[in-house]
């Protein structure tokens, strides 16, 4: 397992990784430096492409991610997982219409606790679920931090399309 750092606009990012793809992200807070295992070490072999794209991504120049993933989870978190990366750059749903898309129309509280169990923020982006009445509701890197992310794709994103009749 390696890990290492990515300074960005919403702060210092740990990176975690191995052969198999990218294990964790987890956001700027005091304890991040105590989530490293000993046995850890620190380097880019396995995370080269998850920062360049970050990086891009940050920069406004990337919309949708390509890199190995690897996160643990229960079937059903993988699941919502997964319905996560569907969602466009730019756009958010509500857990409920998670929930829809995932075939499972009343685990609305269990998808939003899916969504906060999500070890890959940003590249399965949990940030594009809100409330049902469109209030920014929990996230593990703070509300600002979602708001930032929100705001920072709704100014990069590409202008959609128009079909004129």
């Amino acid at each position: 397992m390696e890990f290492d750092y990515l300074q960005t606009p919403i702060g210092r990012l740990l990176l975690v990784a191995d052969e198999a793809g990218l294990r964790h992200i987890d956001f700027p807070n005091a304890d991040q430096d105590a989530r490293i295992d000993a046995s850890w070490n620190r380097g880019r072999r396995f995370l080269g492409a998850t920062i360049e794209q970050l990086q891009a991504y940050f920069a406004g120049d990337l919309t949708a991610f390509d890199v190995a993933l690897a996160a643990r989870g229960t079937a059903f978190r993988k699941t919502v997982w997964d319905e996560l990366v569907r969602i466009p750059y730019g756009q958010t749903i509500s857990y409920g219409e998670l929930a829809r898309r995932i075939r499972q129309p009343n685990a609305s509280r269990a998808v939003g606790a899916a969504n906060g169990a999500n070890p890959l923020p940003i590249i399965v982006p949990c940030h594009r679920v809100i409330g049902s009445s469109g209030k920014l509701t929990g996230f593990g890197g703070g509300l600002p931090t979602k708001q930032w992310l929100l705001e920072h794709e709704r100014r990069h994103a590409p202008p959609t399309a128009f079909i004129l009749q």
